[in-house]
């Protein structure tokens, strides 16, 4: 039986791909213009460490506060703090940020039924963002470590990627820390015994992140692995 023929010489939409053509050229503009607006603005802001979790987090919650427990820590030691700007874990690693007069930045993203920058974002380092690549290569690029609190798809989607990015070179590695051993044991469970002993990854690659409850020692691994290495940006083009 043959596959069927969606698309004819007859009923080929010829038009609608021309006009959809032109759309992605000039999108191509409006990619390159977050690139530069993002490089200009983020190059001039210093070493920061990035904090994400779940946009759901309310004060409150335990994470809440120990997401401004631990940007306050960092902020202490010199880093600024990089969020996505909204609300839950990324509001508070801000207002930690704010609280402890450090630099405090917030990359938004336009999504529908959501709020803007949260208000702990210092004016002079917000950035908001129409395309989520776009924003995440910031983060990669800007950010000299990750300290990751629960969350959803986003914050699996940015922990993964940039681990991936460190397994397979493409930069350099940088410290990440997993707060939460309630939340993440699973994941590490299943990591362990499919993805290690299955040979998918390599047991080494389990070394590319701790997992901790304490704030003060996800700060003190990110501030050690910084004490023999200058920080600066992660890639470049």
């Amino acid at each position: 039986m043959s596959a069927p023929e969606f698309f004819t010489k007859e009923n080929m939409p010829a038009d609608r791909f021309e006009r959809n053509g032109s759309d992605d050229l000039w999108s191509v503009f409006k990619i390159m213009g977050e690139f530069v607006e993002g490089y200009d603005r983020l190059l001039k802001v210093g070493p920061c460490i990035s904090i994400f979790g779940s946009a759901r987090s309310k004060p409150g919650d335990k994470y809440y506060k120990m997401a401004i427990e631990t940007a306050k820590m960092i902020s202490e030691n010199g880093f600024g703090i990089i969020t996505g700007g909204g609300p839950g874990i990324m509001e508070a690693g801000n207002k930690g940020a704010k609280n402890a007069g450090g630099k405090s930045v917030g990359l938004g993203i336009n999504l529908p039924h959501e709020q803007g920058i949260n208000k702990f974002v210092l004016p002079q380092y917000e950035i908001e963002f129409k395309y989520f690549f776009v924003r995440k290569v910031m983060f990669v690029k800007y950010a000299q470590g990750f300290i990751v609190f629960p969350g959803g798809y986003g914050t699996l989607d940015e922990l993964f990627e940039t681990l991936t990015l460190i397994q397979t070179k493409k930069i350099e590695k940088i410290p990440i820390v997993m707060i939460g051993t309630e939340y993440w044991g699973g994941l590490m469970e299943w990591l362990q015994k499919t993805l290690v002993d299955e040979n998918y990854i390599s047991e080494e690659d389990m070394d590319l992140f701790m997992l901790t409850d304490d704030p003060t020692e996800a700060v003190k691994y990110v501030c050690d692995f910084y004490k023999i290495r200058k920080p600066g940006p992660n890639f470049s083009f």
